[in-house]
């Protein structure tokens, strides 16, 4: 007998219906699984066949017969252990031992060897599919049903077993839909308890500054200083003054998170991301890739932060691939199997130091670097890609008396909703736009001419500073860019001198 049961692969982040057919003949026993399985697919044999026994059915390996099971279409690779489920349930009605309706059903879940279902992957890009094409019910693991939940339009049933699940098809059991879980739902935030509030960095005024800025209208930044200036501690406190994540992006954002397996105990990501990769990171690890694409740290930090410490220590390579996604917002990564877009809107952080022992400049250390060290240490960071990075500022080493000051700056929640307020003025402004965007940094050069107008003053001060500096075509709009996040923080509609002035103080000194 011949039984279809439905499912969904990940193919990068969205989902891509899969038939699971099961045909059961009689012969020698013979239990096969074809379309492109990978490993974790073709044990699932012992698992299912475990499963089945334990919940007082015949399993395969009791019967004289042959099971073959397809996962069409045969030229998408499966991967993971989430077909367990609907190969279960397919062999079981294949060998008439459940009878049940599964038309405009989706099934999803990995078996334990006593008929548990254990949670799987992916779940809300697969709500999203079956929405898409037209299919009502949704069941999975119970550990993911909320995040299912996510997406309006269908059930979502959670279960914990085999015997749940068969009872429940049968009609011998209710089992009611997880309710449609709201993003704006209180209780489930997830901050992070690594992220530093404002108030407890003492000085470094224009880094704090900087970073308003850079919060405010999605700009990307360098910060310079000797070991120990606090560079790293005020990376950590960016997303402390990032405003939580709108609708649609806590959707991009969770399931970017879900695919690849790190949502944890959470539901869904409410505030943006932060992401602090090692030095040592691979290329594939940064972008993105491996024989089947996976999303890497970019597109974790997508609509978040990507901090990299000891910026100059990653690889040449791996710094240069960096160009694509900080100018499109994306990353296409190509295999001979295809092409997958991940998307990676981020802010980018870097912090080095000014030499390779660090205290270049420093008044209170002398720095041992020759020139040519110094030179080498600075050039590992090439001109495009410090192109591409709007606020260039130092850091400087604190004094005893400012480390010791005991009065507390201003909060992260303060800043916040200035930030938010320039973000509001920036979304009324793009908000007729034909590319929704959100942030003055994704204007191209048509909104760009449109909304960054200088008036005679400005173009003077413009002038200077393209001749002065050599300001390349990029970091001429990029200039542009941040004189209107500037002049949004401030309430002000039109972009003054002083403005364009405070952008051009945040350009490297050597470019």
């Amino acid at each position: 007998m011949l039984a279809k049961i439905f499912s969904s692969a990940i193919v990068g982040l969205d989902a891509e219906l899969v038939e699971v057919e099961i045909d059961i003949t009689p012969g020698l026993h013979v239990f096969h699984i074809v379309g492109l399985p990978d490993k974790a697919i073709e044990e699932s044999r012992e698992r299912i066949a475990s499963a089945i026994k334990h919940i007082g059915a015949k399993p395969p390996h009791k019967n004289n017969q042959r099971v073959i099971v397809n996962l069409a279409p045969a030229d998408i690779r499966k991967e993971g252990p989430a077909y367990d489920l609907p190969i279960a349930l397919g062999y079981l009605l294949a060998s008439e031992q459940a009878k049940f309706d599964h038309q405009g059903r989706m099934f999803l879940g990995e078996l334990a060897l006593d008929g548990k279902i254990r949670p799987i992957y992916g779940a809300l890009s697969a709500a999203e599919l079956a929405k898409k094409i037209g299919i009502k019910q949704l069941i999975l693991p119970k550990e993911n049903a909320r995040e299912a939940s996510l997406v309006e339009g269908i059930d979502v049933f959670g279960v914990e077993n085999l015997i749940e699940l068969i009872d429940w098809l049968e009609g011998r059991l209710n089992l009611a839909s997880v309710k449609n879980e709201s993003f704006f739902e209180t209780g489930d935030e997830n901050e992070d308890e690594n992220v530093q509030d404002m108030a407890y960095i003492s000085g470094q005024e224009q880094a704090k500054r900087a970073l308003e800025i850079a919060a405010a209208g999605g700009h990307n930044l360098l910060m310079t200083g000797p070991p120990g200036s606090g560079k790293t501690l005020l990376a950590k406190s960016l997303p402390s003054i990032l405003p939580k994540l709108v609708s649609q992006e806590m959707i991009e954002t969770t399931k970017i998170f879900s695919v690849a397996g790190l949502l944890g105990n959470r539901n869904r990501v409410v505030i943006p991301p932060f992401r602090s990769p090692h030095h040592s990171a691979s290329g594939p690890a940064l972008v993105g890739g491996g024989s089947y694409p996976r999303p890497g740290e970019i597109t974790l930090a997508h609509r978040g932060v990507l901090f990299l410490d000891e910026f100059p220590e990653f690889s040449r390579n791996v710094l240069e691939s960096l160009r694509q996604p900080l100018e499109e917002g994306n990353i296409t990564v190509a295999r001979a199997q295809g092409s997958i877009n991940f998307p990676a809107k981020f802010i980018l952080v870097g912090a080095m130091n000014p030499c390779p022992c660090g205290n270049l400049n420093d008044g209170g250390t002398e720095c041992k670097c020759s020139p040519r060290e110094i030179s080498r240490y600075q050039k590992r960071i090439s001109g495009p890609l410090l192109d591409r990075i709007d606020l260039h500022i130092t850091v400087p080493r604190l004094p005893y008396d400012i480390l010791a000051k005991k009065a507390v700056a201003e909060p992260s929640l303060v800043i916040r909703k200035r930030i938010e307020k320039a973000r509001t003025i920036q979304k009324e402004r793009l908000l007729n736009e034909k590319k929704p965007i959100r942030l003055n940094s994704e204007m191209n050069l048509a909104m760009i001419r449109k909304y960054c107008v200088l008036d005679e003053a400005g173009e003077k001060i413009m002038r200077q500073g393209v001749e002065r500096y050599q300001l390349s075509g990029r970091a001429y709009h990029r200039i542009l860019r941040l004189a209107r996040t500037i002049a949004d923080l401030a309430g002000q509609n039109a972009i003054s001198a002083a403005h364009l002035a405070e952008a051009f103080q945040y350009r490297p000194k050597k470019i």
